[in-house]
């Protein structure tokens, strides 16, 4: 996931177009694989990796949260926010900015398994989201013990077997909207991450039942050959038992 600081409000969410940049080759070495000699050449390439070092974010993913916020408007003054999978703390960042969390206006509270370095207006909690007891923490930490938007960037750690690589990242999914549609406000937003196929059958129903409109979008910060793609669900309706 990906955090703090930023470079200005939401009319600066995407790069800009002007900005040219010397393509840098990477040879393999001894002891670098083709592939992670790849890796390095589309990072060493990649204008987003770029602008996120010169505006001190955490990593190219804000950006991805920006340019669907700068479409969608969802991140507000004030607001509460969960961000799952935080780190190394990219969304929580823009977060942080968006709501104001910094000044005491909103309040951003990000969970981890990894640990990462602080970011002003964030509280963070290193513990899987999966623990437990990772659900009543996070509601503990919130004012009112309620939210008004859960992101989840949250990626299961691959195996290289596809359909159980699948599985495994749908299941975070689900455990997320789970976790939303207990602790969100009504009118509160979900974002989480899915993967190509989009989001399977079991998922969307339970987002359509519980918003009033569920969409998948894909930033033009993803990667185009990446299988990567988000839902975004909006207007919770509250929980059954409102």
């Amino acid at each position: 996931m990906t955090n703090n600081k930023s470079g200005g409000g939401k009319g600066r969410q995407s790069l800009s177009g002007g900005q040219r940049q010397l393509h840098t080759a990477v040879k393999t070495a001894r002891k670098r694989s083709v592939s992670s000699a790849r890796w390095l050449e589309r990072q060493l390439n990649d204008p987003y990796v770029a602008a996120s070092k010169r505006e001190g974010l955490r990593s190219r993913a804000a950006y991805k949260l920006r340019e669907i916020d700068a479409r969608y408007n969802f991140l507000k003054p004030g607001q509460r926010v969960i961000d799952l999978g935080a780190a190394p703390g990219g969304w929580s960042q823009v977060a942080a900015e968006s709501v104001k969390s910094v000044g005491g206006k909103g309040q951003v509270v990000a969970i981890d398994y990894l640990s990462f370095e602080p970011i002003p207006g964030v509280d963070i909690i290193e513990m899987d989201f999966t623990d437990p007891n990772a659900e009543d923490l996070l509601k503990s930490r919130l004012r009112g013990g309620k939210a008004d938007v859960v992101l989840s960037d949250m990626a299961a750690p691959t195996v290289g077997h596809a359909k159980t690589d699948h599985l495994r990242i749908m299941g975070l999914a689900e455990a997320a909207a789970a976790f939303a549609a207990d602790v969100l406000e009504p009118g509160g937003v979900f974002l989480c991450k899915v993967f190509q196929g989009g989001t399977e059958r079991d998922l969307l129903d339970m987002l359509k039942r519980d918003f009033k409109v569920v969409r998948h979008v894909k930033p033009p910060a993803s990667r185009q050959e990446s299988s990567e793609l988000y839902v975004l669900a909006t207007g919770f309706r509250g929980s059954q038992g409102d």
